[in-house]
């Protein structure tokens, strides 16, 4: 496998952000998995600024994609280049942080991301009701809560790749809508790659509005 992770490379197509991946494979770890196959298997794909969509059923491998975009999980083989010069996959429902107040876990998000767009994390934080839970212990928050939290981290992140999974899961109508807000201005980016993972294509979102799209099956 060959990964490049040089935001100053340069390109004969563009000077932002870019993913790409040629016969791109992934194992699960032994166990881990009960079919015979590894859920990644020849992958190619190329990513430029704007909102992408992975697509796939339970155990079909989207986090696991997400995962090796991110570099967090190493393919098996393969070519991956990451031309980024940030990321950001922000998860506050771990457990590992239920006893950290809210606002200090924000705060460190803010302080890890330079670009941090303040004027978007006060927006949403006014739009998702979330001011009366931020002097609150994650662990006290609700599911839809929490989750709402880690996606005005990672709208606000400014960070050149921005991964999402199951964005909807656990949000009510109201924040649903305003979450397909976010991904429509995620959709005109052009210095960020949004990388949105889940079972469905979102209702009230425009098949044109995605840039690519990567279906990894029932």
């Amino acid at each position: 496998m060959t990964e490049l992770e040089n935001p100053n490379a340069p390109s004969s197509r563009d000077a932002g952000p870019r993913l790409r991946a040629q016969g791109l494979r992934w194992q699960p770890p032994q166990g881990a998995w009960p079919g015979p196959h590894p859920l990644q298997d020849g992958l190619d794909l190329e990513m430029g600024p704007g909102l992408h969509l992975v697509l796939g059923g339970e155990g079909r491998g989207k986090t696991a994609l997400l995962g090796l975009l991110g570099g967090v999980l190493a393919p098996a083989s393969g070519a991956l280049e990451r031309r980024l010069a940030s990321q950001a996959w922000p998860d506050p429902l771990a457990e590992a942080l239920d006893g950290q107040l809210s606002r200090a876990w924000l705060a460190a998000e803010q302080a890890r991301h330079p670009r941090w767009n303040a004027g978007v994390a006060s927006r949403l934080e006014q739009a998702w009701a979330l001011a009366p839970h931020l002097d609150k212990q994650l662990h006290m928050l609700s599911a839809g809560s929490r989750r709402k939290l880690g996606l005005l981290a990672a709208a606000a992140s400014g960070a050149a790749l921005v991964l999402l999974d199951l964005p909807f899961a656990a949000l009510d109508g109201s924040s649903r809508r305003v979450l397909l807000e976010v991904l429509e201005d995620a959709a005109t980016s052009g210095r960020q790659i949004w990388v949105m993972a889940d079972y469905a294509p979102p209702p009230g979102l425009e098949a044109a509005l995605f840039a690519s799209r990567i279906d990894l099956g029932d």
